[in-house]
């Protein structure tokens, strides 16, 4: 195979920077392509929390006004990750969320600082360190959606553009006044272009401008070209669904495995299952659950919003207790779910724990000591949740959509009896479905060799970015075929 050398542009990447899923994903693409001869460097805003973590930083490259004030570009390491880190102090030496100010509400120049990053990301795709030039430029997520924009409007040949959607529902709209300040010609503002409903229409852009598309899972994929789904864009995939693919992600088996996690008291493996009793003592601890062996304690670990479906849970609280289900739940976001956990935890201690904000300690505790993890989400385009809680053998309870269907099977009878049961599906995604999933669950934890089962199924399953990998480095690979067919990869 001829190696690649590729650029990631996104806003966030872990380990430096997370506030989801997306960081997972472009912290662990560049180590799994490696495997396919791909090499591939991430272009990430200096935040605070970046500009600490880099080592050995070195200047490559100086702006002296990237819209709005001086910046670097710096070349820097972390770990395995080869970064390029765009120093704009102006633009993102903030603290807290790196899209949200201290009041709650985006930072009103939001705009400006992530058409720098997708700016600077097509620079690189144009060759602006001689050293770098990148045959492909894979951009993530709204932030990065104008990257297509500023090599498609721009008079310089460029490399070839993939463009993934971690979630549909984040589009980036803003005022169409902004066009001259963006750096935008108008007549980019058009249907074809960057315009979206008379706004600037950052994750419309990358849609509609890149090369090619990929979701984060082969059902949402499908989901989201039809209109219940499709967030007002769905006409524009269905357009350019040839060019659309869902890859399911994967999750880090370094950073997820119970084997070797000393974030957990006691580790374990397939032939150990009985350790995750000591694991389970110490969440009942934790969260002040009364030590009852025989109760099933179900785990939440998630955003709190009306797209994760947990206001349904909220309603099924009497199900779950009149089970004798104890629940732990770690999570944050509006405020007005955050408070009515809150309530129901004070009115039912002992049985119902809840933890208000995100602890990477505490999440991996709830993945080995609870018996199940519930994802009751309206859409998922992949979640990762559930394939960690497969890993650890604890039992997803999860919504028939998006990603949530493609990586659990459900604990069927037929399922049950030819032994490839993972988890439990519900549909449709009601209060009513999701409480009977949660009987349906309790009476499976019941039948123990049954539940065993599911464990181990599920931490047999090859949840790593192997599969993942292959499925993007053949892309590239089609993809830049395609653009240069004489050249044999």
């Amino acid at each position: 195979m001829k190696p690649i050398t590729a650029l990631s542009v996104a806003s966030e990447v872990y380990p430096l920077i997370k506030t989801g899923g997306l960081a997972d994903v472009t912290g662990a693409l560049p180590g799994a392509l490696a495997a396919h001869q791909v090499t591939l460097l991430t272009l990430i805003p200096g935040y605070p929390a970046v500009m600490k973590a880099i080592d050995k930083a070195e200047p490559v490259h100086h702006f002296a006004d990237l819209l709005g004030g001086p910046a670097r570009l710096l070349a820097a390491r972390k770990g395995e990750l080869q970064l390029l880190v765009l120093d704009a102090p102006h633009l993102y030496d903030r603290p807290g969320n790196p899209y949200i100010g201290p009041d709650g509400n985006d930072w009103p120049d939001n705009a400006q600082r992530f058409a720098a990053l997708a700016r600077v990301g097509a620079e690189l795709g144009q060759g602006l360190l001689p050293g770098f030039v990148p045959e492909l430029i894979h951009a993530h997520d709204w932030q990065a959606g104008l990257t297509a924009a500023y090599l498609r409007y721009s008079d310089r040949p460029g490399p070839a553009t993939v463009f993934t959607v971690h979630n549909l529902a984040f589009q980036g709209q803003f005022p169409h006044e902004l066009l001259p300040v963006l750096g935008l010609p108008p007549n980019s503002f058009t249907m074809d272009g960057v315009e979206y409903y008379g706004a600037i229409g950052f994750l419309k852009a990358g849609l509609q401008l890149s090369d090619r598309i990929t979701t984060v899972s082969p059902s949402y994929a499908l989901e989201i070209q039809a209109q219940d789904a499709g967030m007002g864009l769905d006409g524009l995939l269905r357009q350019r669904s040839h060019h659309l693919s869902g890859i399911l992600n994967g999750i880090d088996e370094a950073v997820w495995d119970p084997a070797t996690d000393t974030r957990i008291p006691a580790p374990y493996s397939t032939r150990k299952l009985h350790a995750r009793a000591l694991n389970k003592a110490a969440l009942r601890e934790h969260f002040g659950l009364r030590s009852e062996t025989d109760r099933l304690v179900l785990g939440v670990i998630s955003r709190l919003s009306w797209q994760k479906g947990l206001d349904m849970l909220l309603e099924t609280i009497p199900v779950l207790l009149s089970e004798g289900i104890q629940l732990a739940l770690l999570g944050t976001g509006d405020a007005e779910l955050e408070t009515a956990f809150r309530q129901v935890a004070q009115s039912h201690p002992g049985q119902i724990g809840v933890a208000i904000g995100y602890d990477e300690n505490l999440a991996h505790l709830i993945q080995a000591g609870a018996d199940a993890l519930l994802v009751p989400s309206r859409f998922e385009p992949c979640g990762l949740t559930q394939l960690c809680a497969l890993r650890y053998g604890t039992v997803p309870v999860v919504a028939r959509v998006g990603g949530l269907s493609d990586s659990i099977i459900d604990a069927n009878e037929m399922a049950i009896a030819a032994g490839v049961a993972t988890g439990v599906q519900f549909a449709p995604v009601t209060a009513d479905r999701l409480a009977a999933a949660l009987v349906r669950a309790h009476a499976l934890y019941c039948d123990r060799p049954v539940w065993k089962t599911l464990q181990r199924n599920g931490m047999r399953a090859d949840v790593s970015w192997r599969r993942p990998a292959e499925h993007y480095a053949q892309l590239y690979r089609a993809l830049l075929n395609a653009r240069n067919p004489h050249l044999a990869m």
